[in-house]
């Protein structure tokens, strides 16, 4: 008779990929269990019927929603994992983000990190980010890089762009519109660097949230166009068609996007912001700055380049799912040593 797998009770407050995978990846081994707790507050009777059923709690940030589960786990001693990166441990103040800043916000989120038994990072960047603005020491942090999903394989071969006689080069963005990420996600600058270099199709894609994509629409040249929300396939076949992928973020925890652009043989355009050196590594173009020109120069530079193959290979390399599995697993192995009596 086969053992009984351990009870593992999930915390998150979104439905973005990454997160699904993680969930996905623990329940080929455990009995997941989900909390997702989209606002501040969930219901309290639940979370704590789940953490007292729980052997093990994995959150997502330190937010509002682990809160209660992690503070609760800690009073009764149960083994948790916090995965954390991104608003949570920055603290930018020239774009108004990041919990760090200060406030409640940074005193929940270093309340909660500091009742995880273990913290995990996604990023070399973001473990010297938790030093620098929350006080926690590097070795407290261990890091593991996200796992990208391979959907590409060979199909990218023979794609369209520039490698098609005739055809226009195509840079492309992803990210969801909104007056947040104009700025931070470098939306603005993306859309403004296409007046510098006409002779490329520049593509924005990702939902449109309030006025951002109107705002970005009357300042856009001929050459730009913004999808909205696309499908997985219509994203897959962007990415497919792109010869260049632009990140102009003025901060990343990690970048999936762009490593998922990368794994589709596009060449990287990214600035040096956040953990974007670390996923760019030698194959593209980093940029000295965020202006609009700046950009255009980095999309000429990367048209030139030959280096899609070498950003694919860097991704199966360093950011397989594989990895990612391997590396959960081996922490809740920590984990369930540790708590043993």
């Amino acid at each position: 008779m086969s053992a009984v797998a351990p009870r593992l009770l999930f915390v998150k407050s979104r439905r973005a990929s990454f997160i699904e995978l993680d969930e996905s990846l623990l329940a080929e081994r455990y009995d997941v269990h989900e909390l997702y707790q989209p606002g501040h507050f969930g219901d309290p009777r639940r979370v704590l019927r789940e953490v007292l059923a729980a052997d093990v709690i994995v959150g997502w940030w330190a937010s509002w929603h682990t809160f209660a589960p992690f503070t609760l786990a800690w009073l009764l001693r149960r083994p948790t994992l916090l995965i954390v990166g991104g608003f949570d441990t920055a603290a930018e103040p020239a774009f108004g983000y990041g919990y760090q800043l200060g406030g409640a916000r940074a005193v929940l989120s270093r309340f909660i990190m500091r009742r995880a038994r273990i913290l995990m990072t996604n990023s070399e960047y973001s473990r010297q980010e938790l030093r620098r603005n929350a006080g926690i020491a590097p070795e407290q942090v261990r890091v593991l890089y996200h796992g990208i999903p391979d959907r590409y394989g060979s199909a990218a071969e023979g794609r369209p762009g520039r490698l098609a006689p005739g055809g226009r080069p195509l840079a492309l963005s992803v990210g969801v519109v909104d007056s947040a990420n104009l700025a931070r996600k470098g939306l603005s600058a993306f859309v403004a660097a296409a007046a510098h270099v006409p002779e490329v199709d520049f593509v924005l894609a990702g939902k449109i949230v309030g006025d951002a994509g109107s705002q970005l629409r009357r300042v856009a040249s001929a050459n730009v166009r913004l999808t909205g929300w696309l499908e997985q396939e219509e994203l897959d076949e962007l990415f497919e068609r792109a010869d260049v992928y632009v990140q102009a973020s003025r901060h990343e925890g990690f970048g999936v996007a762009l490593a998922e652009a990368m794994l589709a043989r596009c060449v990287p355009v990214a600035t040096r912001a956040g953990a974007l050196p670390e996923v760019v590594g030698e194959t593209g173009v980093l940029l000295a700055d965020d202006d609009p020109r700046t950009i255009a120069l980095g999309v000429r530079e990367a048209l030139h380049l030959d280096s899609g193959e070498a950003a694919r290979e860097r991704v199966l390399a360093s950011f397989s799912v594989e990895q990612r599995r391997a590396g959960l697993f081996a922490l809740l192995d920590e984990l369930t040593v540790t708590s043993r009596p």
